[in-house]
């Protein structure tokens, strides 16, 4: 065993177990996302809190699926897509993911920049560029073990919006009303506005992150191999990706809401009710709730983008080295996978231009949550489909009660994309 090789302990830590499921949930709130959650509350008040609750079950169970499909088989997504499908259903699919994935990495690094330039001042386009740098070089130069200790670490930057929600004066009997027995309507804005939410919860680089650490820690770990060649490790490993997940679930949905109720505390309640990005919430926090409040919430959106960003490139470099036969990982040498880290680093960097033209950021992000929703729905199925096939899976389809949650998550975003696709083609 080389010194790059971990073991398993026999009786792990949480924070052992704790990995893929916990980072991929935690990267679930970028620097877009708390500009979603952030509008909802400023919008809305705590009249859209609930949708983190009912959110929770269905992200938790596709996660699940996706990270038992990487470790029963030893491949991600795309590499089940490439050699189970039709070539022209995984090369549309990845090819969709890769400009959703550019995309959200341009507006996520224009709000850390902006986020920065708030709280140090400065040019907001030479932070854009130092984040990008900062951001590929630890991915493709960094050993993986270490590189996912420093992603767990960065996981801690969320509880920023918990200190922030504390900041400030919340009714919380309110909330709970809110929660319990919301005022549902029928107005547009309320439609789209729970299609954000769960555009925003439910992402297909998720997927695709989550399977992808799957293998990458089966391969770290001495004596793991796929559940196909190891049937008796299942029972372990199920185990551990079911704490990992829900876990790592429940911290983003946690944070989400908290978030939510920061915006609707403050904002909503001064009549602040438009904010576009992470950075005008930031700065409209710095009348109404205090310096403190602002600066704490401004870090965070720093935070949650170093934590984002390299799931954002690494799941594009992921799906695109699996389709094409490359070699992939992270925990590979730079020489071993130079295009798999050409990915990284292209993406990044395509990602970094986009500050630099005259595309508008919110306008980018608008079409990124259509596509993100439109690529979430066939892939989802592809999923779906897979995971029951045991000529895949061998003995490990799914358990019915997750094949019937994983069946409801995929409705509902189905539903809720063309709800969004009739929002935007008929005007209110």
């Amino acid at each position: 065993m080389d010194d790059s090789t971990l073991k398993q302990p026999d009786r792990p830590k949480l924070l052992q177990i704790m990995g893929p499921g916990l980072i991929t949930g935690a990267s679930d709130d970028d620097p877009s996302g708390i500009a979603t959650y952030s509008q909802v509350g400023a919008q809305f008040g705590y009249g859209l809190a609930w949708t983190l609750l009912f959110t929770y079950p269905l992200m938790a169970a596709i996660q699940e699926i996706s990270a038992r499909i990487g470790r029963v088989t030893g491949f991600g997504i795309a590499g089940n897509l490439s050699r189970h499908y039709p070539g022209w259903l995984s090369g549309g699919i990845v090819g969709l993911l890769l400009c959703t994935n550019i995309i959200n990495l341009g507006a996520d690094l224009g709000a850390m920049g902006a986020a920065l330039k708030l709280l140090i001042k400065g040019p907001d386009l030479l932070y854009v560029c130092l984040f990008g740098l900062f951001s590929a070089a630890l991915e493709i130069f960094t050993r993986y073990a270490r590189y996912v200790s420093i992603l767990k670490w960065l996981c801690l930057s969320l509880f920023s919006y918990v200190i922030c929600a504390f900041l400030v004066k919340v009714p919380w009997a309110e909330v709970g009303l809110a929660v319990i027995w919301p005022r549902l309507s029928a107005k547009p804005d309320y439609a789209m506005a729970i299609v954000a939410v769960l555009g925003t919860t439910i992402s297909p680089y998720l997927f695709f992150w989550q399977a992808e650490q799957e293998v990458e820690d089966e391969k770290e770990l001495s004596g793991a191999r796929p559940l196909i060649r190891a049937p008796e490790q299942a029972r372990g490993a199920f185990a551990r990706i079911r704490i990992d997940t829900y876990l790592g679930m429940a911290l983003s949905n946690v944070i989400a809401f908290f978030i939510v109720i920061t915006t609707a505390a403050t904002l909503h309640a001064n009549g602040i009710t438009n904010i576009q990005t992470s950075s005008d919430a930031a700065e409209a926090l710095r009348a109404v709730a205090g310096r403190f409040t602002f600066a704490v919430f401004a870090a965070g959106i720093i935070g949650t983008g170093l934590l984002t960003l390299p799931v954002l490139s690494g799941s594009a470099a992921y799906a695109l080295g699996e389709l094409l036969r490359w070699h992939v990982g992270l925990s590979r040498r730079p020489l071993r996978a130079k295009a798999f880290y050409a990915v990284i680093a292209s993406a990044t960097t395509i990602g970094v231009g986009l500050n630099f033209t005259a595309i508008d950021p919110v306008k980018a992000l608008y079409w990124s949550a259509m596509l993100n929703g439109v690529v979430a729905v066939p892939v989802m199925i592809a999923m779906m489909h897979l995971s029951m096939r045991s000529a895949i899976m061998a003995g490990f389809t799914l358990p019915r009660p997750l094949q019937v949650m994983g069946w409801i998550a995929t409705i509902v975003m189905t539903v809720t994309v063309v709800a969004m696709v009739v929002t935007w083609l008929v005007p209110a």
